[in-house]
């Protein structure tokens, strides 16, 4: 016992405990006036690995935390302007110690009781914003990828005669959605068994959103084919050019069609706060259901996610099987036992990250961060669009811009090669750190504004550093 006895103290806890916070202090200060002028720990894997291994080995255990630290991308820093994942706020590492120390898994009420009810009131309040009536409510998800394909299958359940869940596919089934709908929608339908034929892919238009013009085409070529279509999926943005779908419009299609309609607002859901640009998600109010990523937009860790429904019995119905050991018959809504809602059983309380933000600083800071990095995405792809050689994809709606550099003296082949070796370049100098995308068989390098505090300057000198890598 003398070895359990040592780490559960909590002398030595509170010690450690001081000592982090003193290194993530430091650490959130450096990066978010970005002090070392240093993004991301580049390294190739293998070279990774080694490293790792030797450390598990012979590395100083005192160094573990910080050695780290020093190895992982810096999200805080302004120059961090890659994927979608968002420089948390400080107070939701503290709500996640808290989770973390407590552990209250929340398969049952008494597993999670203050973090149950502080998840009914998180996903109430997030239905009244989106704009949804008093008859829905929600839950939290580990991520987008697993919201998105729990609200399939309650569509399913709620859309499709047969009941799929005790008789198996008896018939072909089928959801549409956009070519450039994020790929896990496609991977949703595809353990639903619906198959590449079960996936109505609609052609996107210039402007790289859905095209609606095509909608009743395609649904009557797959109902032709026998296709029992009981979804369509729209995207709140896209993930690659940050573009929103037609909503609206996709709602009125799916009432005419009475089909389940889905928005996967994983990304730009949050822009339901922005007073700005709230309009991005017109028609949010007329889906079936939503997903809203508090870990992207919100300023919250990994993985957080919100699952809203607009009639909120939908979602008692998704998974219906008996676990007599914990998930008692019930003729009331029992909304506390989240398990019987939800692919996890175990989960961590995700629900006090949101909670704390709101009671600690209220929704204003909400619309503050999302109108920031909105109107940083419109600044930038002015500044692309005034620098010579350079051209953006499309105008953002939103704070993801993809653009390239290009030359009358390349063909299209060059121009791509040339714009992969330019994010390489980047990302092996650590300076700054930027993804990249292909869109129409063009490559751009795609940029994610996540940072409040990144500024025109810090741009101007990304572009700077994409023109010093062709010169």
């Amino acid at each position: 016992m003398k070895k359990l006895v040592e780490a559960y103290s909590p002398e030595d806890f509170r010690k450690r405990g001081h000592d982090l916070i003193d290194e993530l202090a430091n650490h959130l200060e450096n990066t978010l006036q970005n002090k070392n002028n240093k993004t991301i720990h580049w390294n190739q894997p293998k070279d990774e690995h080694i490293f790792w291994k030797e450390f598990l080995n012979n590395g100083d255990k005192k160094n573990l935390f910080n050695t780290i630290i020093a190895h992982s991308i810096h999200v805080h820093t302004p120059k961090y302007i890659g994927h979608q994942v968002t420089p948390t706020l400080p107070i939701t590492a503290l709500s996640a110690l808290v989770s973390a120390s407590l552990n209250n898994g929340m398969a049952v009420y008494e597993m999670g009781v203050a973090a149950s009810a502080i998840e009914r009131i998180v996903t109430d309040y997030l239905c009244t914003k989106v704009g949804f009536t008093t008859a829905s409510n929600g839950i939290l998800t580990s991520g987008g990828t697993l919201a998105n394909l729990t609200a399939l299958l309650t569509a399913r359940k709620a859309k499709v005669a047969t009941n799929v869940w005790t008789e198996g596919n008896t018939n072909s089934l089928g959801i549409i959605v956009s070519e450039e709908a994020h790929y896990c929608v496609d991977r949703a339908a595809r353990i639903m068994g619906l198959g590449d034929a079960g996936i109505i892919k609609i052609p996107s238009t210039p402007n790289f959103n859905m095209n609606i013009e095509l909608l009743e085409e395609y649904y009557k070529k797959a109902k032709d084919k026998g296709i029992e279509i009981f979804a369509i999926v729209g995207s709140a943005p896209s993930t690659s050019t940050g573009i929103f779908d037609d909503l609206e419009a996709i709602a009125t299609f799916s009432k005419q069609k009475n089909i389940w309609f889905h928005v996967d607002g994983a990304h730009g859901g949050a822009a339901i706060f922005s007073k700005t640009y709230k309009y991005t998600v017109k028609g949010v109010e007329k889906a079936d259901s939503i997903v809203i990523d508090g870990h992207k937009m919100m300023m919250m860790p990994a993985l957080t996610t919100a699952l809203l429904f607009k009639d909120g019995n939908t979602s008692h119905a998704t998974f219906s099987q008996k676990a007599d050991y914990l998930l008692e018959e019930s003729k009331e809504e029992d909304w506390y036992n989240i398990a019987k809602r939800t692919f996890e059983c175990t989960k961590t309380m995700a629900s006090i990250h949101w909670y704390t933000i709101l009671k600690t600083y209220g929704e204003e800071i909400f619309d503050e961060y999302v109108t920031t990095l909105y109107d940083l995405g419109q600044q930038f792809a002015e500044m692309v669009t005034a620098t010579p050689n350079l051209e953006i994809a499309i105008q953002p709606a939103s704070n993801i811009v993809c653009f390239r550099y290009i030359s009358p003296k390349l063909s299209e082949k060059e121009t791509n090669t040339l714009n992969e070796k330019i994010r390489q370049t980047l990302l092996e100098k650590e300076e700054f750190y930027i993804v990249q995308t292909k869109l129409k068989g063009k490559h751009y390098l795609r940029v994610t504004i996540m940072n409040p505090f990144t500024t025109k300057a810090h741009l101007q000198q990304l572009l700077e550093r994409v023109l010093q890598e062709v010169n």
